[in-house]
C-alpha cells in the first residue's frame, strides 16, 4: 500500500503566498518522482510541478514558472510546493502524486503515469 496526504491549503489574497506539503507513507515513500497537479471545477486536471528522487530534475507548468517552487525531503518523506504571487486563476484542488518507477520522468506531466495520489487540498485565491 501507498498513501499520500496533502496539507497547507487555504484561502489567500491575490499576491499572497501559501506552502503546501505532502506526506508519503508505505510504498509511496521514497518515490522516484513526486509531483503536484491541480483541478478546478469543470476543468481538466492539469500539471503544476514535478521533482525527481534527488531534486536534480524539476519541471514546472508555464503558468506557475517563476512563482512556484517544488522541493522534497526524502528523510521525512515529504514534498512541498511553495506558491508565491498567487493569482485567482490558481484556485483549484491541489493533488500530490508519486510513482516509484525511474522510467516515469519523460511523462511527468501526464496524470495517468502516477500510481499514488493524495485526496487533495483546496487552494482559493481571492481578488
Amino acid at each position: 500500500q501507498g498513501q499520500l496526504v496533502e496539507s497547507g491549503g487555504g484561502l489567500v489574497q491575490a499576491g499572497g503566498s501559501l506552502r503546501l506539503s505532502c506526506a508519503a507513507s508505505g510504498r509511496a515513500s521514497s518515490a522516484y518522482t513526486m509531483g503536484w497537479f491541480r483541478q478546478a471545477p469543470g476543468k481538466e486536471r492539469e500539471f503544476v510541478a514535478a521533482i525527481n528522487w534527488n531534486g536534480s530534475n524539476r519541471d514546472y507548468a508555464d503558468s506557475v514558472k517563476g512563482r512556484f517552487t517544488i522541493s522534497r525531503d526524502n528523510a521525512k518523506n515529504t514534498v512541498d510546493l511553495q506558491m508565491n504571487s498567487l493569482k485567482p486563476e490558481d484556485t483549484a484542488l491541489y493533488y500530490c502524486a508519486a510513482d516509484r518507477s525511474p522510467l516515469l520522468w519523460p511523462g511527468v506531466r501526464e496524470p495517468m503515469k502516477y500510481a499514488y495520489w493524495g485526496p487533495g487540498t483546496q487552494v482559493t485565491v481571492s481578488s
